[in-house]
């Protein structure tokens, strides 16, 4: 692969931003559309950490727009155009943001995640531990960590932009976005998971879980939007090194987070400079998912 130019923070003169956020920078191109440029910035603990993550955000772009060309027969999505060839003027004249944009319709964002979980793990499996229940859910007794889950199920959280994300019920769930709304995101979000998870798994990847976000458009439909199934969102485990009763390895910054805890670190701001090898180890777990999942190497 050629050298790579590494993108922290854009700035596009005639465009305004509207949110920049852990990873994102969201520009208004009009009325109707936003521009969503996934840049090299990697958080963890709810921090950006100083050092960007070569072609992370073209791997974040690039994946979903593979997932919403997969999935677009399950629901309707935000996507218009992630072809930068295809974009107007005034944005292909910044040339660093090729690869690494979509161009996608404005909408009334659920202030909710959408999270799935097919695997006993991260949160869920420390929740299962304590209570033997996930978010309302009870489990059968006896399961162990990284256990495949009797079925997927629905697990949705606040959704923060700062912070973490808290777990809620989903009665609580049902509150805040109505529930016949509650319904079809459920329902939406299941399909999306099991025919994502079915595919996976001929590349060789567990979908252990993951999480959708969705927002009206003006005509008060639902759509899919932000980035979806990408190793940011997900949790992806290799079939070839998954064993039942420890966490197996996953294509995301859990290898980052692993590495700050070694750190005499507060996990407050400013988080420190990641070396080199760590830098290059990310970017190989999410070119290799990448690789993996679409068939193809990055452009």
């Amino acid at each position: 692969m050629s050298a790579t130019t590494t993108i922290l923070e854009t700035n596009i003169s005639d465009l305004r931003l509207i949110h920049r956020g852990k990873v994102r920078d969201v520009y208004q191109v009009n009325d109707q559309q936003y521009l969503l440029v996934a840049t090299d910035r990697i958080s963890a603990f709810d921090c950006v950490m100083p050092t960007p993550v070569p072609n992370k955000g073209k791997v974040l772009t690039q994946l979903s727009k593979f997932w919403f060309s997969r999935l677009g027969h399950l629901t309707n999505h935000h996507l218009i155009n992630a072809d930068f060839e295809k974009m107007p003027a005034n944005i292909k004249q910044n040339l660093e943001l090729d690869g690494r944009s979509m161009l996608v319709k404005k909408t009334k964002v659920f202030p909710v995640e959408c999270v799935i979980r097919g695997y006993l793990a991260g949160s869920g499996w420390k929740d299962y531990k304590a209570t033997g229940m996930i978010c309302g859910h009870k489990l059968p007794e006896g399961l162990s960590e990284a256990d495949k889950l009797p079925q997927p199920i629905f697990t949705p959280a606040t959704k923060a932009d700062t912070g973490h994300d808290e777990n809620i019920t989903e009665l609580e769930f049902e509150n805040i976005v109505g529930v016949e709304t509650a319904q079809q995101l459920s329902s939406i979000s299941l399909k999306l998971y099991q025919e994502a998870a079915e595919f996976a798994l001929t590349r060789g990847i567990i979908i252990a879980d993951t999480k959708f976000e969705f927002g009206l458009d003006e005509e008060g439909n639902i759509l899919l939007i932000d980035e979806i199934l990408t190793p940011d969102s997900s949790r992806f485990w290799s079939i070839e090194n998954y064993q039942v009763g420890q966490s197996p390895p996953s294509f995301d910054k859990q290898f980052v987070r692993d590495y700050l805890e070694t750190l005499d670190w507060e996990k407050q701001p400013p988080a420190p400079a990641l070396p080199n090898e760590i830098v290059e180890a990310t970017t190989k777990r999410y070119l290799e998912a990448f690789r993996l999942l679409t068939g193809k190497d990055l452009a």
